[in-house]
């Protein structure tokens, strides 16, 4: 799509709208001005007007056209758009030539294109990426520098794109009818949402459709192997290897097809980053500012004693609850048991959100204490945090169950009297409090209800919570915020409405855009941690219940398209950013991978006796035998991995194909540009020249005119390679041994 040809798709040419809120409130918040209160003062109005100037000048400065417009709950709608096709084109030549010069593109851009740039081909993500940046950009690289809610900008609440209701509804309805999606469809999202996004959904749909074949096997050996199958479990590893390996390959592909290969390494530096000195750069000659390496180590190092406490906390609020469900439902006998087991159920749905919360929130702070100097460290950094409390709060209940409870349960029920204190309330007598000192025996089962739990039950409760319950939650706000408009009215205090100014053909318009400034932002990290999470389940507990790649086989056809549905309705249009892997994700896969081949192979070995685990007793357990299990699978991945690697860096793709092209196509470019358009040509055979009496004479008279240099002497006495090959030949007759002359 060319600069000068974009269609508008309904929204009157728009390509941002910045949402300037000029008071202190919040989206939350209502336009309701009880009694008549009115919560400016001067002060208030003037530092408003003053910040809507500074906003509206650097957003001309830059080349961008603006409409200014009334908004919800106190706020603005700035309606930005680039004021000249001539300006996109050199912002759009400029990022291209950045593209080559770090080699994210191969040839360089024609300079006829900086004017023209109709004569390639302009995509819709890459026109809001480059006015993105315009905005956001620093003011030294061209951009406007407004970051909302940062400094100069703290009135700026939002800056989003609008929704293309024409494409958000042919790909709702498209996807719908579909069961795989094809390479082109992964196009579409690219052009439009931009490679960040369009990344999640090609590795979710590369993951989707691999589950095929566990899936398969999975329903197979849950019909004739059973649980704990070691058949089933190596099967499952060889799987998750390949997987892991082929979307290595995958991520290197369309990085290629989508232009992005390389794109890592044009890095944004944070504004928030502080710098401790300036030095000259001995390569460019440039001041650069920099943050010494070592103390950035030692400040990395509190991610250990982070972890260690994240994991007590989050790992004794588990336990905790863990020992509580044990004993009201394997201990306790009295009256209200059927309620009293969702106890522990309750305490862990409130508190380990909360507590999450607040670990999310020191882990945010410790982040910024690293001090990144780039926005792609900064975020690496910050989901590898978030990894580690994910993996204790997913994976923790079951390891307690796998590998505390069937082996020590024993050794751990008598002393489970202390959570008596939350059934005492109910109980009738001492004796249905009383920890059984003999003969309690372990339920085998609990370890595999636990795991369909996870991966069916909090797999639906996910989608619930993370589709209906927003819908839900905002089709209420907007009923409750109408009620108190209406009671407001009728009190006399209400202030006017939003659209009382709109012109008649802008008013659908403007309530749609008003709608879409109160959506929240979409995140595609929470999307791809959801996957990598799911995925954690499968290769860790899956020889625990076969079924489970079944069960993520239909969640995840149904998720591909939720997520699609909760981008168009429930968010904002994202901004179309660049990336050219998962990120951080990818490390997480191959980590949980290799846990996956001891935690599986330990499961195996701990199980092997029809299912029913050690019974709670440590002593049927032969530590050496674990440990020589655990290591040889461990072994045998990383052998597995590496000959799997082998193999696929030796399969052709098309991306390696287009990449070969490219570089062909540059390389015959730059010989013709510089030797000519024959360079490539393949030169032409050597005649060779007649020897005669003549043409010796000719030789020694020339020769005789000039005085001949000793090299010159050397390279005329052969005229040409026939000549050369007769005294070559006449040499081997002549100093050939005498039994190779007899043998001729």
């Amino acid at each position: 799509m060319a600069p000068s040809a974009r269609a508008s798709h309904g929204n009157l040419d728009v390509d941002y709208v910045i949402s300037y809120r000029f008071t202190e409130t919040s989206k939350a918040s209502f336009s309701i001005w009880e009694n008549s209160v009115n919560p400016w003062n001067g002060l208030d109005k003037l530092e408003a007007q003053q910040g809507l100037q500074s906003l509206l000048q650097a957003l001309a400065q830059v080349g961008l056209a603006i409409e200014v417009r009334n908004g919800d709950n106190c706020s603005l709608l700035i309606f930005v758009k680039v004021a000249s096709d001539k300006r996109l084109s050199h912002e759009v030549y400029r990022s291209r030539v950045k593209d080559w010069l770090y080699g994210v593109r191969a040839a360089q851009p024609d300079r006829e294109t900086q004017n023209a740039s109709a004569a390639q081909d302009l995509k819709e993500a890459e026109r809001y990426r480059i006015i993105h940046h315009l905005i956001t950009g620093r003011i030294e690289e061209g951009g406007a520098g407004i970051i909302p809610n940062e400094g100069q900008w703290k009135n700026v609440e939002s800056i989003f794109p609008l929704h293309d209701r024409a494409f958000n509804n042919e790909w709702i309805k498209k996807w719908s009818t579909m069961t795989f999606l094809k390479p082109e469809d992964l196009d579409d999202i690219r052009d439009r949402l931009g490679e960040k996004i369009a990344f999640y959904f090609a590795f979710t749909q590369s993951y989707f459709t691999f589950l095929i074949f566990p899936a398969a096997f999975g329903f197979s050996s849950w019909v004739l192997l059973g649980h704990f199958s070691p058949i089933y479990a190596i099967v499952n590893g060889l799987w998750s290897v390949t997987f892991v390996e082929y979307w290595k390959r995958q991520e290197a592909d369309l990085g290629i097809r989508w232009g992005v290969k390389g794109v890592s390494a044009i890095q944004e530096k944070r504004r928030e980053f502080q710098h401790e000195k300036e030095i000259t750069d001995p390569i460019t000659g440039e001041t650069v500012q920099v943050f010494p390496a070592t103390k950035r180590l030692s400040r990395q190092l509190l991610q250990i004693p982070f972890a260690v406490i994240a994991s007590l906390a989050l790992g004794t609020l588990i336990a905790t609850c863990f020992g509580i469900e044990i004993f009201l439902s394997e201990v306790y006998n009295g009256p209200f048991k059927s309620v009293l087991v969702f106890l522990p159920t309750g305490l862990l749905t409130t508190l380990v959100p909360t507590l999450t919360t607040v670990l999310t929130g020191v882990a945010t702070r410790l982040n910024e204490f690293e001090n990144w100097e780039t926005e792609e460290s900064h975020h690496a950094a910050m989901i590898q945090k978030v990894f580690i409390l994910n993996f204790i709060t997913s994976y923790l209940p079951i390891f307690l169950t796998a590998f505390v409870y069937v082996p020590f349960g024993t050794l751990i029920v008598p002393y489970l009297d202390i959570f008596s204190l939350t059934a005492r309330p109910f109980a009738e007598n001492e004796k249905q409090l009383a920890v059984p000192t003999s003969g309690f025996e372990i339920n085998p089962a609990r370890l595999r209800k636990q795991v369909i739990y996870f991966t069916v039950t909090a797999q639906i409760v996910n989608f619930a919570m993370e589709t209906i319950v927003p819908y839900l939650k905002r089709r209420v706000f907007h009923k409750y915020q109408e009620m108190q408009t209406e009671r407001a009215a009728k009190k006399g205090g209400a202030a006017p409405g939003a659209a009382v100014d709109d012109l008649p053909e802008e008013a659908e318009f403007l309530a749609r855009v008003r709608s879409e400034a109160e959506l929240d932002v979409y995140d595609v990290s929470d999307d791809l941690r959801e996957m990598v999470v799911q995925y954690g389940y499968l290769a860790l507990f899956s020889v625990v219940w076969p079924l489970a790649p079944v069960s993520f086989f239909i969640n995840n056809w149904i998720e591909l398209r939720s997520d699609a549905l909760k981008i168009c309705v429930e968010m904002q249009r994202p901004t179309p950013f660049r990336a050219d892997t998962i990120g951080p994700w990818l490390d997480s896969l191959g980590f949980l991978t290799w846990l996956g081949s001891i935690s599986t192979a330990a499961l195996v070995y701990l199980f092997s006796n029809d299912g029913l685990g050690p019974d709670g007793t440590p002593t049927k357990i032969k530590g050496w035998a674990l440990l020589l299990t655990i290591s040889l699978s461990e072994h045998i991945y990383l052998l597995v991995r590496f000959c799997v690697r082998l193999a696929i860096s030796k399969i052709d793709s098309p991306g390696m194909q287009k990449e070969r092209a490219e570089r062909f196509i540059v390389r015959k470019r730059y010989l013709q540009e510089s030797y000519g358009e024959d360079v490539m040509d393949p030169l032409p055979s050597q005649v060779a020249e007649k020897i005669t009496r003549a043409s010796l004479e000719e030789d020694a008279r020339q020769g005789s005119l000039r005085t001949a240099t000793p090299e010159e002497h050397f390279w005329s006495r052969q005229r040409s390679w026939e000549e050369s090959t007769n005294v070559g030949a006449r040499l081997i007759e002549k100093l050939a041994p005498a039994e190779s002359k007899k043998q001729q």
